[in-house]
């Protein structure tokens, strides 16, 4: 699904308006009606309770105006109390405040902070609150009597609908210009926007659906907008693909894994044991030679390759060329878990990335010899795919990890387009990055995958779909939605607290079947 910017959505208002001459009072109509349903499907029982629609004068609150037209056909008490002048309304929003009028709806108009004092008590009475006071446009801080409105509105402690956009949340950013209203559930218009699906937004939207209003599928296709959510429905078609029965585990791709040190077997051993979960037909560990014993009881199915090493039990430079033989057949290379910060082992990854022309999937200690040289990612001759956490992306493009996770969006995308690499910015909505500057922003997934190893599955998962022929693209959509989803299963059934990077390995044969 599209995700748009509050200038995208206008731009779409606007040539569905102009080009193809569908009147805004319809749009609106639409919008009301619809957001209308949600809601009676949302509360069934309204038929008892009370609902305060709070209005502003824009088309938000115009949107406000046909909803109690709707509810009040339904026979709810709908009251919308208006936060300005009924003479400043103007366009569509007026043309449905004089329906609504007409309609014998009852409307309190409340032009200043005075107004509102009045029935300030009176609105702790209501069961539900209606928020339609500001829309995506908002670009400003709220300040004055809307932010004394919203903040009030906020201490009632009341459900609220937020109707396109919690008031006062900037639609692009997903933060609150200065105030915004803390939404139980958010409906929006025709798409979601990117203010709605990123942190610190999530955590005013609450449950987010989104309605159709009639803007043309076609206009939507035709905009140039770069920004995704990923959705199930498009992560399983990729998996419904049956085995052909007289198939060999040659048909589906050989990975090899590069990583591991003394105190970090285990995550060379979760990249591995991921991969072959995710059906890659073959997997070899490459792996400091005074290691591979503890690897061969570690590990069954994956096969293992002793390499020289360093004095500190890590890959050594002398390995280089074992591992250019190792290449041969495998179909993606995994660099990094475990893989240590020694110097001798760093220039060894440095100059397997300029080498190799396989797909490889950096991650952990594997992005560390980037940081100080990160021009090095524009001469590699394959495909490549960076994993970091905020931390790691930080010391890339040499800043701090709080200004990487205020702006991921804009980083993430920003360091694919110029590194011509893929980028899976890991974390609360880990994002995807196209070379291309496309951005896939991933739903699932919750905080009890904060916590050693998951990062090395979601390494492991991805080489095993590359490794098996899955264009790079669906691999990341794929095992970035899989992974999350995983532990979402696993929150349901142990709390998050208690979940470790092993349970996501052990949810992952139940998700390729379908099995949420």
């Amino acid at each position: 699904m599209k995700v748009a910017n509050a200038e995208q959505m206008q731009e779409l208002d606007r040539k569905t308006i102009e080009a193809y001459r569908i009147p805004g009072i319809v749009l609106m109509e639409n919008a009301g009606r619809a957001a209308t349903e949600v809601i009676l499907n949302t509360f069934p029982d309204l038929q008892k309770k009370k609902v305060a629609i709070i209005a502003g004068k824009g088309n938000n609150g115009g949107d406000g105006f046909v909803i109690a037209r709707h509810l009040l056909n339904q026979g709810i008490s709908a009251k919308v109390f208006l936060l300005t002048d009924p003479k400043s309304l103007r366009g569509d929003a007026e043309t449905n405040f004089n329906i609504l009028h007409h309609m014998k709806g009852e409307v309190i108009p409340l032009p200043s902070s005075k107004d509102y004092q009045k029935i300030k008590k009176g609105l702790e009475s209501f069961d539900l609150l209606i928020d339609g006071i500001f829309g995506t446009g908002l670009d400003a801080e709220v300040r004055g009597y809307y932010r004394e409105v919203i903040d009030h509105l906020n201490s009632l402690q009341k459900p609220v609908v937020a109707i396109d956009i919690p008031s006062g949340l900037d639609a692009n950013t997903g933060k609150p210009l200065g105030t915004a209203i803390r939404a139980s559930l958010t409906i929006t218009f025709g798409l979601p926007k990117v203010g709605h699906l990123i942190s610190p937004g999530l955590d005013y939207v609450g449950t987010l659906k989104v309605v159709d209003i009639g803007i043309p599928k076609r206009l939507v296709e035709e905009e140039k907008i770069q920004t995704h959510l990923l959705e199930y429905e498009d992560i399983r078609r990729w998996l419904s693909v049956p085995r052909r029965p007289d198939s060999h585990k040659g048909d589906y791709g050989h990975l090899l894994v590069i990583a591991g040190s003394v105190g970090k077997t285990g995550a060379a051993a979760m990249a591995c044991e991921a991969a072959l979960r995710m059906g890659a037909g073959l997997v070899t560990l490459a792996i400091p030679k005074s290691l591979n014993s503890i690897m061969e009881v570690k590990l069954t199915e994956a096969m293992t390759e002793p390499l020289p090493e360093t004095p500190k039990q890590t890959l050594s430079l002398r390995a280089f060329h074992s591992i250019l033989r190792l290449c041969e057949g495998k179909k993606a290379v995994v660099i990094g878990p475990g893989i240590g910060t020694y110097k001798e082992t760093q220039s060894l990854v440095l100059k397997l990335i300029k080498t190799l022309d396989l797909p490889i999937i950096l991650d952990a200690d594997g992005l560390a010899p980037l940081a100080p040289q990160p021009k090095t990612l524009l001469s590699t001759k394959g495909p490549l795919i960076l994993t970091p956490h905020p931390g790691e992306m930080a010391r890339l493009i040499r800043t701090t990890a709080k200004e990487v996770q205020e702006d991921r969006i804009g980083v993430s995308r920003n360091f694919a387009q110029s590194h011509r690499v893929y980028l899976v910015l890991k974390g609360h909505r880990t994002l995807i990055a196209t070379p291309k500057g496309e951005i896939f922003i991933n739903p699932t997934g919750n905080p009890g995958l904060a916590s050693g190893g998951t990062g090395d599955v979601l390494t492991g998962m991805i080489g095993g779909l590359i490794s098996q022929g899955f264009d790079i693209l669906p691999a990341l959509q794929i095992s970035t939605f899989l992974h999350g989803m995983a532990g979402d299963g696993v929150a349901r059934e142990l709390g998050e607290k208690s979940l470790v990077a092993t349970d996501i390995i052990e949810k992952i044969p139940s998700l390729l079947q379908g099995k949420i």
